[in-house]
């Protein structure tokens, strides 16, 4: 479907691709990953047209249509729902032209092909899609310039997704959606019939949703079969691989040239040094991989203080004179707590963030604090007081106040990944990660005894999530988080509050429970018994067995074998469809014969069809059994 043959792309100075490859068959869905600056976004925009390469090609197969989000989001006084309706080109022009039509066979070849693309249907897709990204009835109608950039970002979304492309290309979708909307991204791009390459830092959603990673290494592409976690296992196991035979290679020539060194000079052993000369030749250079540059974070610990820290009694709160946004609030902070604040956009998060940090009075009750305690406080909103013409030390230097010697403002940037060369690079000039990560330096100067961190992932590459990860989990103050990175939340929370009808209250659960919970409410069933209070209740209400169950055995385990067979099928199957899969995605059949790649689709195919089969009678023979 999608071949990059021999890519090569300079920006400025930097090689980011250097005759690259890979190909992408029709239906994967491919999570496109790879360090920050490493050429993402790049690929995306050549495969798009919007770059043009140095060298190689890109080909797509047929007259694919390809669907991305905008970088301009739709404003002005269109409704929202419009606006995602005006995102489908060929609905909308077919319509249109509909309207002026005279010709009756013409009309005709239009209605039949609106009919085709379930035209009618549209207005009801569009709305299904708004909802689930978080937009009800009332807010579809609006005009789209009277919502934030975030929210139009979410407009532009809905639309390309509306759009139905061949190839649908997502650079980043869940860094503008909250949990809630994240979780219907995920399982409505699970359901997608296309092509997806996707870029994102997020881990659970490229586990989830994707079926093949490729990751830009060294100015390659190189491909691996299945999701993020695999990815991750495969690469370490080649790495593993390579280093053991580089090592065993590196003890041969070692060997040889020992022999070489000690017989050189001796006729009756010349010859066999010359041919031991020749062998170290042949084996070439022992080239050590690059070093690749981890960035390992650390927040400065403050000192303990009695618990507890902050206490929040009967609070109100709200801005100015408006309306209150939490109300009769009556909670906690203690200095080992780490919390994750859940729900959705414009419930309060923000403000409950900014009760906390002093940044919000209370309109009613009381909030009393440590006379000691200090509080650090991090958002992506930061950015824009940030002086780009200035410096990371600049900035630093200037929070710590005057008089600090050198070495501790260079210390407290260097616990953030910050070289001195780096430290000296103006602000305009760098990345967004490592804004991110000046804005983490600067919120943690003082060693702060409660850390309140608004959405601290965006930007972030992996590696640095990791990092993040491992800090906020060595760190010896209170921390109070609110992330869409539900991989963070998991690893760092271990209480979670939920902010939802004015109120903030403890969530009793995790967030697998939680996200559970969005799906039962959006489907409107009844939440489910716990499997300990499920089997209880059936083992008090069952009767003693009788006869006719005790003739059934016989046939549960007939039937328990036919399960144990289509799994073992199933399991086949998947890895010969996975064999497969490997082979088309490497440029070599591609550049063969074409009958080989021809067979090796037709070859998939048949897989598919099996494995449907067998998935089938899998169903069937459990179902048969849960009934026996």
């Amino acid at each position: 479907m999608l071949h990059v043959t021999d890519l090569s792309f300079r920006h400025g100075e930097r090689i980011l691709f250097d005759r690259a490859g890979a190909a992408i068959s029709d239906g994967w869905k491919v999570g496109l990953v790879g360090r920050n600056g490493a050429g993402k976004s790049t690929l995306l925009k050549l495969i798009q047209g919007e770059y043009e390469a140095d060298g190689g090609d890109i080909n797509m197969t047929g007259r694919m249509r390809i669907g991305s989000v905008p970088q301009d989001p739709p404003g002005g006084d269109i409704p929202v729902i419009e606006a995602v309706l005006a995102a489908d080109v060929e609905r909308t022009s077919l319509l249109a032209e509909a309207e002026t039509c005279h010709d009756g066979a013409r009309l005709a070849e239009i209605h039949m092909r609106l009919d085709e693309i379930g035209a009618a249907a549209g207005p009801a897709r569009a709305a299904s899609i708004l909802n689930g990204l978080g937009f009800d009835t009332a807010a579809q109608a609006r005009p789209c310039g009277e919502f934030s950039g975030g929210w139009r970002m979410r407009v532009a979304l809905a639309g390309t997704l509306f759009s139905d492309p061949d190839l649908l290309i997502l650079d980043e979708p869940s860094n503008h959606l909250d949990l809630e909307a994240q979780l219907w991204l995920t399982e409505h791009l699970k359901r997608f019939p296309h092509t997806l390459l996707m870029v994102s830092h997020d881990r659970d959603l490229l586990n989830d949703v994707c079926d093949h990673i490729i990751h830009i290494d060294q100015q390659k592409l190189v491909t691996y079969t299945g999701n993020y976690d695999t990815f991750e296992r495969t690469r370490a196991e080649r790495l593993e691989n390579d280093a053991a035979q580089r090592a065993k290679t590196e003890a041969r020539r070692k060997h040889m040239q020992a022999f070489v060194d000690r017989f050189k000079a001796k006729a009756t052993k010349a010859r066999q040094a010359q041919s031991r000369m020749k062998m170290i030749e042949k084996l070439g250079a022992v080239v050590a991989p690059p070093v690749e540059e981890h960035i390992n974070l650390s927040f400065p610990s403050p000192e303990q203080l009695a618990s507890p820290i902050e206490t929040i009694d009967q609070v109100s709160v709200g801005y100015d004179t408006g309306p209150l946004v939490l109300k009769k609030l009556d909670l906690r902070l203690d200095m080992d707590d780490r919390i994750a604040l859940l729900g959705q956009n414009g419930n309060g998060k923000s403000t409950f963030i900014r009760l906390l940090s002093d940044k919000l009075a209370p309109r009613e009750g009381k909030l009393r604090r440590s006379s000691k305690l200090r509080i650090g406080y991090f958002s992506q909103d930061q950015e824009e007081s940030l002086d780009y013409e200035g410096t990371p030390f600049e900035h630093m230097n200037r929070a710590l106040g005057p008089g600090v010697p050198e070495h501790k403002v260079r210390a407290q940037l260097g616990r953030f990944g910050f070289s001195r060369e780096r430290g000296d690079l103006k602000v305009g000039l760098m990345s967004g990660g490592e804004k991110t990560r000046l804005l983490l330096a600067l919120a943690t100067r003082n060693a702060p005894h409660l850390l309140l961190l608004d959405e601290p992932t965006n930007h972030l590459d992996m590696d640095a999530r990791a990092s993040l990860v491992d800090a906020i989990n060595d760190y010896e103050g209170a921390v109070v988080l609110v992330s869409h990175d539900t991989h963070l939340v998991k690893m760092v929370a271990d209480q979670l509050w939920l902010v939802a009808g004015g109120s903030v209250k403890p969530f009793e659960g995790d967030i697998d429970d939680y996200q559970a919970k969005l799906l039962r409410d959006r489907n409107g069933r009844p939440a489910k018994e716990s499997k300990a209070k499920k089997e209880k209740k059936e083992a008090k209400a069952a009767p003693a067995p009788s006869p006719v169950a005790a003739a059934d055995k016989p046939k549960r385990g007939h039937l328990k074998r036919a399960i144990e067979k289509a799994e073992k099928a199933m399991a086949d199957l998947n890895k010969k469809r996975s064999e497969i899969e490997a082979r088309l995605a490497d440029p070599a059949t591609w550049s063969g014969p074409s009958t080989v790649a021809t067979e090796l689709q037709k070859e998939k195919q048949r897989l598919e069809r099996d494995l449907a089969h067998a998935e089938h009678d899998w169903l069937v023979a459990q179902e048969a059994y849960e009934a026996a």
